[in-house]
């Protein structure tokens, strides 16, 4: 089974049309209901252009055409976040410090890029153990105290201010002002 845009469906521009608009087409189900034992369906979604017959693309005895997965390799870079001094990548999973780039371990490096995405921010422990440790973690609010330390002692003197404790509370982050 597949599923095409009807020709009254498509409009010019880069936007997809309304998904109400589309319909199905091909043969109806030949397997038997749920549950029987049978293979269950699988549907894909093929985007085809204007006036081709999507049943044609997989009748058989018809050429195919070259199914290709989409490339991101075009893309550009993820944009770093943070402010001038630290600079996290996310799509590197690496963060820079006044342009040099830290030794994190993937737990320090997580716990940093979340309090960088959200500067002033408060944090609980148990708010940070929950996102960046997950919920069935165990452990204690001390936990995130000791990799906080170790992330100070990385960002340096010039920066290890930026992690603030909240007394009673847990941390935040301060961006360069």
């Amino acid at each position: 089974m597949t599923t095409a845009l009807p020709a009254q469906a498509t409009s010019p521009g880069p936007h997809l049309p309304d998904p109400r608009h589309l319909r199905l087409v091909g043969h109806d189900a030949q397997h038997g209901p749920a549950g029987d034992g049978t293979a269950s369906l699988v549907g894909y979604l093929v985007l085809v252009p204007e006036g081709t017959d999507p049943a044609q693309l997989f009748a058989e005895g018809v050429a195919r055409p070259e199914i290709r997965p989409v490339a991101y390799t075009d893309a550009p870079p993820a944009q770093g976040r943070g402010d001038e001094a630290v600079r996290i990548d996310p799509a590197r999973h690496v963060a820079a410090v006044d342009g040099h780039e830290l030794d994190l371990t993937y737990l320090e490096f997580e716990l940093l890029a979340h309090l960088v995405r959200h500067p002033h921010h408060v944090h609980s422990r148990e708010q940070l153990m929950v996102r960046i440790w997950g919920y069935d973690h165990i452990g204690d609010g001390r936990t995130v105290d000791v990799h906080v330390a170790r992330l100070r002692r990385k960002l340096g003197a010039a920066h290890r201010h930026r992690i603030v404790t909240v007394r009673r509370v847990g941390y935040k982050y301060v961006p360069e002002q």
